[in-house]
């Protein structure tokens, strides 16, 4: 599935966009209409907190949450809460601030074209493309979430969600020292609680046995649901195939594709272009306590 290489889609879904959101997140006109409204209600309520109440912005939260409101509202509360227990990592959050990381490392990429699912394809190079010290672990953090903000905005990737890849190759000590526990914690718990995003599944790939030390700090964070979607390919790509079809996938992977020859290089002008969205979104959360 084509797309605009390193830009977004924003436009209304079309047709048949609508019947998998009517099929999987119970999205008709009438079901969305009471869902914003009670949304809107339920946020005049919640005095502690501030979110716009604008449709198309209501939406990132009740299609993950398959409109039910009430479990919207959890959703908003749950990023409230993470951004205030990560307030030093994540206040007044701005892309030139990681242009550097994006434009110089390759570290975080995105598929120029959804899988055969609809889905986009989240391309992170954990192994020996990764150097921690060019490139913190809570940089790495930043850029991961800087994309999300961008990614939530699609209507299509609101519906169909994302998978994410997650490539080990080459990865030495030097990348398992970067991944503290706190570091994976707090991934785990944004992706688990504070992340207004489908994801449907995780694919590790080419990961070496050092990995194993990787995996022990991970595991014990991460609930069932999330555990149930993670995948462990090694070198193996025809696993991978059998999630995402080769044809959607570059020769990296195995894939029909012609060899990744961009990265976050190409996709920073992106992310900068939704600035205004990025900005407004550093003001949502818990409202300042008077003191």
């Amino acid at each position: 599935m084509s797309l605009k290489p390193f830009d977004i889609e924003v436009e209304e879904p079309s047709e048949t966009l609508m019947e998998i959101a009517r099929r999987e997140l119970r999205e008709t006109p009438e079901v969305r209409e009471a869902a914003i409204e009670e949304l809107r209600a339920l946020l005049r309520e919640a005095k502690d907190m501030h979110f716009s109440d604008e449709e198309d912005f209501l939406l990132i939260f009740l299609r993950p949450c398959h409109f039910y409101a009430d479990s919207a509202l959890k959703m908003m509360r749950r990023i409230a809460e993470f951004k205030k227990a990560n307030h030093p990592l994540l206040h007044a959050l701005k892309p030139e601030e990681e242009k550097l990381a994006f434009i110089d490392h390759n570290v975080v990429n995105v598929l120029t074209n959804r899988d055969q699912k609809g889905r986009r394809v989240l391309l992170v190079n954990c192994g020996a493309a990764w150097d921690p010290k060019a490139v913190s672990s809570e940089q790495l953090f930043r850029l991961f979430f800087l994309i999300h903000l961008v990614a939530q905005l699609e209507p299509a990737t609101q519906i169909n969600g994302i998978v994410v890849v997650l490539d080990f190759d080459g990865l030495s000590l030097k990348q398992v020292r970067a991944l503290s526990p706190a570091f994976s914690r707090r991934l785990i718990t944004f992706i688990q609680d504070a992340m207004p995003l489908r994801l449907k599944e995780v694919h590790i790939l080419k990961q070496p046995y050092i990995f194993n030390m990787v995996w022990a700090l991970f595991k014990p964070f991460i609930r069932e649901k999330l555990k149930g979607r993670i995948f462990f390919h090694g070198m193996d790509m025809r696993k991978l195939h059998k999630h995402i079809d080769p044809r959607d996938l570059p020769a990296n992977y195995g894939g029909d594709q012609a060899p990744l020859s961009y990265g976050g290089r190409e996709w920073y002008p992106c992310v900068y272009n939704y600035i205004d969205h990025i900005n407004q979104w550093n003001t949502f959360g818990f409202l300042p306590q008077p003191q």
